[in-house]
């Protein structure tokens, strides 16, 4: 039996194992990670994989930390691989060891300190009469691995992209240049197009993490907006991150809008402390500011917070009987798309 706790982000679903799941083996939870995804993957299939999971959710596993400054570690898995970072699945575990209590509450602002697998995070979490309001969270270092990459993409030609890191390895590209006007109607010619992108740039484009080869490769797509003003003169946009094995995020994600703070900052677009408001397609909005500057061997980075909010949906006790045929879910190609 493995308790769950379902919440999303934005709309982007984000839940939660809190019990039912031993310790697994790792010194950091980036080894956890890794043993989890040699040794154990069958949690995660069980949990998102058909029939029980689908394609358009992930699933943060709480795990103690031997990090002396975390407070507790998660494993984020979605529905084909394990990620380093991830901020809507930040922002719903907060938002889950808050309100079920597995992290006291305190109010107005509670402060702690998660370790994922890319890294520690610090959070503040707004909270009242027993709510956690919001989740502003100290992402991960930032950086650009190139700007203005050319690109050779089937059926469309040669695509301009600028490749970062926010947590995961961006290919970002233009909206308006392909024809995308980021609208709800757009999104499966988004899915497409994106995953296309994806594949032709993590052939082309070469992208290791510094400080860990085992980051590596472009794994998202993000398409985006043309950067305007509110009208208290707020820099925001809109954008779509395309989630292999062909979704929408139906979040303004975390790491996405940390990768492309990155990329602004690195073209003078936008100054430390400056708040930038991302918009997801579906018109829900996360805010982000580089809070400092930084390096990684030698590299420029940025350290940004993202600040969102999330809400339990629901709460599950998944269960395995010994005759189930599928003990590790299943997937189809009607939805689970491959490029």
């Amino acid at each position: 039996m493995i308790n769950v706790v379902g919440a999303h982000a934005g709309g982007e679903r984000n839940d939660v194992i809190t019990g039912g799941v031993l310790d697994v083996p790792g010194h950091s939870m980036f080894d956890k990670m890794t043993y989890l995804q040699q040794n154990k993957d069958e949690v995660r299939k069980l949990i998102l994989q058909e029939p029980r999971g689908s394609v358009t959710q992930c699933v943060n596993l709480v795990l103690p930390s031997n990090h002396p400054e975390a407070d507790v570690g998660f494993v984020i898995m979605e529905s084909e691989y394990y990620v380093p970072m991830s901020g809507t699945n930040t922002i719903c575990t907060v938002t889950v060891l808050l309100e079920t209590d597995m992290i006291p509450m305190v109010e107005p602002v509670t402060t702690f300190t998660l370790e994922a697998p890319g890294g520690l995070v610090r959070v503040e979490a707004r909270c009242e009469n027993g709510k956690c309001l919001d989740v502003k969270f100290k992402n991960v270092p930032c950086f650009v691995f190139g700007l203005d990459q050319q690109v050779e993409v089937a059926g469309l030609g040669t695509v301009k992209v600028d490749v970062s890191y926010g947590g995961m390895i961006y290919a970002i590209v233009d909206a308006p240049s392909l024809g995308f006007a980021l609208t709800p109607d757009e999104a499966a010619d988004l899915v497409t197009i994106g995953e296309k992108v994806k594949k032709a740039a993590a052939e082309q484009v070469p992208a290791v993490h510094p400080e860990q080869p085992l980051i590596h490769t472009i794994n998202q797509t993000l398409f985006a907006g043309p950067i305007g003003l509110t009208a208290d003169g707020t820099k925001t946009a809109k954008n779509a991150v395309i989630v292999s094995p062909g979704r929408l995020d139906r979040s303004p994600c975390g790491t996405g809008t940390s990768a492309r703070l990155a990329v602004m900052h690195a073209r003078q677009q936008i100054a430390v402390n400056e708040p930038f408001i991302h918009e997801s397609v579906i018109g829900s909005k996360f805010i982000g500011e580089i809070q400092e500057l930084s390096s990684i061997q030698g590299q420029p980075s940025i350290v940004p917070t993202i600040t969102g909010s999330a809400w339990i949906t629901g709460f599950y006790q998944h269960v395995l009987d010994h005759s189930d045929p599928f003990p590790e879910g299943f997937t189809l190609g009607d939805t689970w798309k491959k490029v």
